[in-house]
C-alpha cells in the first residue's frame, strides 16, 4: 500500500457528508487513481478507524473525523445524519419539540421516527434512536433547508409522535386527558401557533376514533 494514495484517499474522504465502504470503491473507480479492491478497501478502513482519521457511525457507515469536527456545532448536520443513517425517517419527538423551543428537557439521543423496526445506534458522536410507527402514522414532516438539508416533524406531529409512544399508542386515553399529561410533561401546548394546536388535537382525535 503506497502511503500517497493512503493520504490521498482520506483527503478525498474528508470532503465528504459521510461515506459507505461501496461509496469509497466507487469514488476510486471514478477517479481512476487509487486501484482500489474489497480487499484493500478493507484495509484502508480498518487502518483509518485505528488511527482516529474516521468514525463508525453504524456498519458500513462512516464520516471523516476532519468533516465532523468541522461541523459538529451545526445542528443540522447531526439532524441530515440521522436521516441518512436509517430511511425513511424524519426527525421528531422531543427532538422536535426542542428544535421548535417547546420543551425544556434535555435530550441526549436525536429521536426519529421511522416505519422500519425500532433501532438504536450508539456512536461516538451522539445517539441515534428510531422508534417504528405504522406505514399510515408515517406523514406530518416537512423538509428543512440548512447547512445541511433534513426532513422533520412539524410541532403538532412531533407531539403526536412523542404522546404516541409515551403512551404506548394512545392506550386507554381520552381526548380529554390529553392536556393533564402535557402539563405533567412540562409542555405548554400554548407555545405553538393556532393552526399547529388545532393540527395536533385533531390527529389525536383522529386516532382515538
Amino acid at each position: 500500500m503506497k502511503h500517497s494514495y493512503k493520504n490521498n484517499l482520506l483527503r478525498d474522504l474528508n470532503s465528504l457528508t459521510f461515506f459507505t465502504k461501496n461509496g469509497v470503491l466507487q469514488l476510486g473507480k471514478n477517479e481512476n487513481t487509487y486501484n482500489l479492491t474489497d480487499n484493500s478497501i478493507n484495509t484502508y478502513i480498518s487502518r483509518y478507524l485505528d488511527e482516529g482519521e474516521i468514525i463508525l457511525l453504524k456498519k458500513g457507515f462512516y464520516v471523516s473525523k476532519d468533516f465532523y469536527d468541522k461541523y459538529k456545532t451545526e445542528p443540522s448536520y447531526l439532524f441530515y445524519l440521522a436521516n441518512v443513517l436509517r430511511g425513511p425517517s424524519y426527525i421528531s419527538s422531543w427532538t422536535a419539540l426542542q428544535y421548535y423551543n417547546l420543551c425544556t428537557e434535555i435530550i441526549y439521543s436525536i429521536n426519529s421516527v421511522s416505519p422500519k423496526i425500532t433501532r438504536n445506534y450508539e456512536t461516538k458522536i451522539g445517539n441515534f434512536s428510531y422508534h417504528n410507527i405504522k406505514e399510515n402514522l408515517f406523514s406530518g414532516y416537512v423538509l428543512k433547508k440548512s447547512k445541511f438539508n433534513f426532513f422533520i416533524a412539524t410541532p403538532s406531529k412531533a407531539l403526536f409522535d412523542m404522546l404516541y409512544f409515551k403512551t404506548k399508542q394512545f392506550k386507554n386515553i381520552k381526548i380529554e386527558d390529553i392536556d393533564y399529561i402535557l402539563e405533567d410533561l412540562r409542555i405548554d401546548i400554548n407555545e405553538m401557533s393556532t393552526k399547529e394546536r388545532k393540527s395536533f388535537y385533531s390527529l389525536v382525535k383522529n386516532y382515538l376514533k
